[in-house]
Order: structure tokens, then sequence, then C-alpha cells
């Protein structure tokens, strides 16, 4: 439950810090007083959307802050902030969190029900989701919806693959030629780069060879060759090492420069008389370049592009001219699918028409405790009678409705056709009393309602201030109200204003009690000018609620 709420530069609300108690907590106040931004807030915190309108006008940032109380006992606090430019950061503990993580932590510890939700309930593709909530087969619509698409992606692979036999040719011919063209050009790894240094090479044939010549000639052959002239040094080196030992290592090195040196003059030679310095040798390389660059523009842009895109068109070839294998491997697999698939949403169909029977009976006895008695419900489904795999999707089989008959003595008929707006806020109540709110969870949860009895008054809105204070006994129930029937209600009572100070304007939260309480059920009964007589049939409402409460605890005490 939330024990603290603190709201900071949220839309009209300067400052707020609030303490919620546990049972049926209400809130009122004029229209427009800031009532729905504090649930807002709270929507928030449990990962609702964030934007820059929220923040306060003038200030850079806007935050929400909340401790929860646990079902353990143990308390977490959640931070949300908003910035001006849109930004929004959530923190958990004082760690920050993802909005996933947010939403894990505390989704499961607030039901947030806004203001005109009951308008879902004309919109028959939301009862199929609202049957399968209240039954509990979440688990299994995702597993149907995995198998689902596992069947879809293998028919549309299958579809594409049943193109015409024109189509499949025409695209064969194209891939051949351009296949035919990289294959004519014989492209290999690193080819273009090699090609260019023996380019290279042969347009500076000419000096390349008269410069080994020269060194050739300076190392080897000359007059003054250098290998000749190091004779004499090898010879007066070897005297200095018979009389100092310190030149003996350049004595024992000498075989080994002779030897290098030697390489050097025959790799001169040898390099010199294999160049090919021919013109036709040259315009052979260049002819070779100009048709990698063709193909490398056309396929590219790098050589190791056009032989990649060489693999890809083969084997796309090899595709099409294999298609009828293929075509029979998708035909296996795309019946496995569709069989599984009916498997798993035929289990899953039967299941809801097994629990669409004892939903139906529990929203009867939910509607009777909210002063519609006598009221008949049915789940009636549109299956896949005869419309094949064109009906499926990842809900399964089914489509469903509920038909209700409010009056005793007529036909059930579709709820989105029949049902007035006081009796769609009192069946979402119900509703969400049986699937939303789920009797399971945790003693302590918050759940929040913002004016969930919009179109309703009178004996009924009493009715639904008892349901709302019962809910109240096990969880902790946020009401937001404009109906001193629901207002005397509760438990703990709140009253949210506008005030304007300093030209601005701010939204403020009193908690009521005693006479405050009094007069504001009173203002809500009979306008802004508050008679004595008004005052005392207030007083005697919320008297009234308590001895009911009082009476209904005793009952279950015997």
């Amino acid at each position: 439950m939330i024990r603290f709420l603190s709201v900071t530069n949220l839309a009209v609300i300067d400052r707020l810090e609030l303490e919620f108690a546990p049972g049926f907590n209400v809130l009122t106040g004029e229209t427009g007083a800031g009532k729905s931004i504090l649930v807002g807030a709270v929507g928030l915190l449990v990962g609702g959307r964030a934007s820059a309108e929220l923040v306060r006008t003038g200030e850079d940032t806007a935050s929400v802050q909340a401790v929860f109380e646990k079902p353990d006992g143990t308390e977490v606090i959640v931070r949300r902030e908003v910035s001006s430019q849109g930004r929004s950061r959530a923190f958990v503990d004082g760690a920050l969190v993802t909005s996933t993580a947010l939403r894990e932590t505390a989704g499961s510890l607030v039901d947030l029900h806004g203001q005109h939700e009951h308008q879902v309930l004309l919109d028959p593709v939301a009862h199929l989701d609202l049957l399968d909530e209240f039954a509990g087969l979440t688990a299994e619509r995702e597993g149907v919806a995995t198998v689902f698409r596992t069947w879809q992606q293998v028919r549309d692979e299958r579809a594409r693959l049943a193109a015409s036999e024109q189509q499949k040719a025409t695209r064969a011919e194209f891939l051949a030629f351009q296949l035919s063209e990289i294959d004519k050009g014989a492209p290999q790894p690193g080819e273009d780069q090699e090609l260019t240094t023996t380019r290279q090479v042969l347009a500076n044939a000419d000096r390349l060879q008269r410069l080994c010549d020269e060194a050739y000639t300076s190392l080897y052959e000359g007059d003054e060759a250098a290998l000749a002239a190091l004779g004499t040094v090898w010879k007066k080196v070897g005297e200095l090492a018979a009389l100092d030992a310190s030149f003996a290592p350049y004595v024992e090195a000498r075989e080994a420069v002779k030897s290098q040196l030697e390489d050097l003059a025959f790799f001169l030679r040898s390099y010199s008389q294999n160049i090919d310095a021919s013109p036709a040798r040259l315009q052979e390389i260049e002819d070779r370049l100009a048709l990698l660059e063709r193909l490398k523009k056309k396929h590219g842009p790098s050589l190791a592009d056009v032989i990649s895109k060489a693999d890809g068109l083969r084997r796309e070839l090899h595709d099409i001219e294999h298609a009828t294998e293929r075509a029979a491997e998708l035909d296996t697999a795309l019946a496995a699918a569709a069989a599984a698939y009916e498997r798993v949403a035929g289990a899953l169909s039967a299941r809801r028409r097994t629990a669409a029977k004892e939903f139906a009976r529990a929203l009867e006895k939910a509607l009777a405790d909210l002063a519609m008695a006598r009221t008949r419900c049915e789940v009636r489904f549109a299956s896949d009678a005869g419309g094949g795999e064109g009906t499926w999707s990842e809900r399964g089989l089914d489509e469903a409705e509920f038909y209700i008959s409010p009056n005793p003595g007529e036909d059930v008929k579709p709820l989105a056709r029949i049902a007035s707006g006081g009796e769609l806020s009192r069946i979402m109540l119900a509703l969400k009393t049986l699937a939303g709110v789920n009797m399971s969870d945790e003693p302590g949860k918050t759940l929040i309602f913002d004016e969930v009895d919009a179109g309703i008054g009178g004996a009924v809105a009493d009715v639904v201030g008892g349901r709302l204070r019962l809910l109240g006994d096990r969880f902790q129930v946020l009401c937001i109200t404009h109906l001193p029937q629901i207002a005397a209600y509760g438990t703990t009572h709140y009253r949210i204003a506008k005030s304007v100070k300093g030209g601005r304007t701010s939204t403020g939260v009193t908690r009521l009690e005693g006479l405050d309480r009094e007069t504001e059920i009173a203002r809500m009964m009979g306008g802004a000018d508050v008679s004595a007589a008004v005052l005392a049939g207030a007083r005697e409402m919320i008297e009234a609620k308590a001895n009911l409460k009082r009476k209904a605890k005793a009952k279950q005490g015997r």
C-alpha cells in the first residue's frame, strides 16, 4: 500500500506531501481542482507515460515519490523525475532503474483504474481479454501467440516461394546474367591490390633496371666493388683480432655479412633481368584493373563485396532451381505448425468455455451486490466455424462477447447495445473485482478508482460505495468521487482544492475529520451554501455508513 506520497512541480501542484491510511480512502473536491492529477502522479510511479507538459510552468523538473509498504511489511521507495524537455528517470530505493524494472516493482503494488475506463466494455474485442484475465489463462494465451507466430512465419515463407513460374524464371535469368558477368571476370581476393603494385613496377621498369644494375656493379663487379674492397677490410680486422681479442666477434661475423651482401647482389641481378618491361604486359595489367573496377562499381564497392555477391547470387539461383525440394520441406513444416496451433488454441478454447460459465455466474453475483439483482449474464463465442486459417490470431480461435439482461423477462443482448452509463460503471467495478482485482492478490495492495461512479447516483451510488468499502477491508482503496453517498463510506477522507497565491494556481490536499468532513459531505449534497439541515443530513449519512460497517463486522464475528 502507499504509505506516503510526495509530489513537486507537477502540473498545478507546487509541493504536496500526503500520508495515506489503510482501508477505503476517498478524495473529493470541485471539478478541475486537480484530483486526476494526483492519480496521474501515481500513474508515473507505476511506469505511466511522461511528457514535458506535466512539468509546472517555469520549473525545470517535476518529481513524484512514494513509500510503498509491501505485503511482508518491508518498505520500498519509488521516485520518478520528469524534466521540462520531456526526459524522465526512475529510481527504486535510490538506485536508477529502467522503465521495465519500474513497472515490475511498482506495478505489482498498485492497480490503477482510470476515468472513463468502463467505456472499454463497449468494444467486444476487450471481452476476451477480461475473460482470460479472470480465468488465469495468460500463460496459455502467450503460448498460443508463440505458436501462431511460428505458423505465420512458415506460411509467409511458403507464400513467397509460391511465386509464379514466370516470376521465378525472370528472376533466375537475371541472377544468371549477373553471376556470369562476375564469373567471367573471375576476381580473386586481393587481386586488385596486387595488380596495382605490379602496374607501378612496370611503369617504372627502366628506372628500376638502371638502379639495380648500378647497385650490382657497385657491390660486386665494378673496379671499386664493395665486396672486393671488404676483403682488404677483413684482412686488417683479422690482424687486429690477433693483437686484441675484442675484435674477434667482428671476425666471426665476417662470413654472415659477406653472405648477406652476396645475396643482395644476386637479387639485384635477378630482379633486373626478370622485369618484363614490354608495353604489352603493362597494357594487360591496365585492362585487368579496368575490368575489376567495373565489377566493383556495379557489384562492389570492394572486390571482396563482388566476390561475396557472387556467392549470394549462386545460393539464390540454387534455391530457385531447387524450389520444388524447398517447397516440399515448407509444406511439411507448415502442416506441423498448423497442427501445433490447432492443438494449443483448441485447448485454450476449451478452457475458455469452461471458465465462461463460472465467469457469468460470478458476474451475476457481483452485480447483485451492486443493486443489479436478477441480472442474467452470458459469454457467447464466435469461433473458427468454417472460417479456417483466415480467422486464426495470436488470441486463439475465439471471439467472445458479453451478453446481459438487466431486466427480468428480457432476453440477453450484447452488453454494448443495452447497458446504460450507470450500468457500465457498475459492471466495470464488478469486473475489476473478478479479474483486474484478483482476490488472490496479497492484502494491502493499492487499488485506485478515478471517478468509477460516473453515470450513477441515488441508491445505486450507495451500493457502489458499500462495495468499495468492502474492498477496503482487504486492500488499500483510493477513490476519487463526486458523490456524497460514496464519500460517506470512506474510512479516511481527503479534500483536494485549488488556490491562487502570488498570481499562481496551486493544488493542495487536506485530510478531513469531524466537522470538516461533515461540511465537505454537505457541500457535495447541497452545493456551496451549506445549511444547518444539509449539514445535519451529512452527519447522519456518515454515522449511518459507520453503523453499517460496525454491524457487518459484528455479523462476521458471530
